[in-house]
């Protein structure tokens, strides 16, 4: 087989770059070494910047999303037993975010592609990428029957995560990478409930962060700090409404509709970068790259960003046989990256409990947010990274 570009990854961001190289005549095969099933059952991140939701537009995966996803113009921070509520769209002129979960955005994609009769391999095994220094890269995988394929192509798309492949195909010393972990993790729910609000908000309390979301008007997302070792075996769905509500504000206690979980997980929070994101012909996206803390929202958006730059590049490399563009990607990207990191790290300090700071840092964080809601430049400093920064 052949194909122009060899996409490693079907999640958002793989089949986001598919569909727009579609849209330009530009041939891609994606690999994906789970099911289909099982990359549609994936529960992730749900808050969309105006460029992610752009782009998906461009892609013409946008109908369903126009249809049923919730703008949301504000965000409110809680603390000292208050709400207080951030205007994005008044601080920035009129911008604001969309709620919509990935899963959602992860079909529409998918099919799309299906639609457009692109071709996606699920259930591959043994991935390996090869001649990516040069000018002939190939990949080979075994499929599910365990015969063995190879696609030559002409560059190839590492969008299969963190844990994936394609960073790990990099040469030794030829990355460098930048890792912070946190000592607690977020421990979420899912539940076929009315929210408690009709926009998202972050709770700093002496118990530990909370996060009030959601996903549809009848899906709640809800989310509260745990230590990094917590095992969610521990956490009944009665103990986790508890502990919920005690971190929250009393008025926003009493809106919390209590209900069965239908899923339940504890994620850790980590920052992590690693550059250059561009190896010869291997170019890395999304997390492959760079992991944030989803205190800020930017996962999903900063892969986006990655594909938007990616897209252009190999726009101009196609049409013109300009190298020009691919040159550039890894310092835009990275140049976009760290500002989102910085920001998701931000956040995270902020509304954290963290055990190694004690009061000291527990009365900077309250001098922090009561600084924040009632200065309007640190409002719209807060609000221009939240609704996305320009590309």
């Amino acid at each position: 087989m052949r194909t122009q570009v060899a996409i490693i990854g079907s999640g958002p961001s793989g089949l986001l770059l598919g569909q727009l190289l579609a849209g330009i005549g530009v041939e891609t095969i994606i690999l994906e070494r789970s099911s289909r099933a099982h990359v549609l059952g994936r529960v992730r991140a749900g808050v969309l910047e105006q460029g992610t939701v752009d782009l998906l537009g461009e892609a013409g995966a946008a109908d369903r999303l126009h249809a049923q996803g919730l703008q949301h113009a504000g965000i409110s921070l809680a603390f000292d037993g208050r709400a207080h509520r951030i205007d994005m769209t008044a601080l920035t002129g009129g911008k604001h975010v969309t709620v919509y979960g990935q899963t959602e955005v992860t079909l529409d994609l998918m099919q799309k592609r299906e639609a457009s009769g692109l071709v996606t391999v699920f259930e591959t095994s043994n991935v390996a990428l090869h001649d990516f220094d040069g000018a002939f890269p190939f990949v080979t995988y075994d499929d599910r029957d365990g015969v063995t394929h190879r696609i030559g192509c002409d560059v190839i798309a590492g969008c299969d995560g963190y844990h994936g492949v394609s960073r790990r195909s990099v040469p030794e010393g030829a990355l460098k990478s930048f890792e912070r972990q946190y000592p607690f993790g977020w421990l979420g729910v899912l539940a076929e409930v009315p929210p408690a609000d009709h926009e998202l908000i972050y709770a700093n309390h002496e118990r530990g962060f909370a996060l009030c979301s959601m996903r549809s008007p009848q899906r709640s997302r809800y989310y509260v700090q745990v230590p990094a070792d917590e095992r969610v075996e521990v956490w009944s769905d009665d103990r986790f409404w508890d502990e919920l509500r005690r971190r929250l504000p009393p008025q926003t206690a009493a809106a919390v509709t209590i209900g069965p979980s239908f899923e339940k997980s504890i994620a850790p929070l980590r920052s992590f970068v690693a550059e250059p994101m561009r190896f010869g012909r291997l170019f890395l996206v999304g997390d492959a790259a760079h992991i944030v803390p989803p205190t800020g929202a930017k996962g999903l958006n900063l892969a986006a960003s990655d594909v938007r730059y990616l897209f252009a590049g190999l726009r101009e490399f196609f049409s013109d046989r300009s190298q020009a563009g691919l040159d550039a990607y890894s310092a835009k990207a990275l140049a976009r990256v760290w500002k989102a990191v910085r920001f998701s790290w931000w956040m995270t300090t902020m509304l954290h409990r963290f055990p190694e700071t004690g009061e000291f840092g527990q009365r900077i964080q309250e001098a922090e947010l009561d600084y924040l809601v009632h200065s309007k430049a640190a409002s719209t400093a807060l609000a221009e990274n939240y609704v996305g920064l320009p590309y």
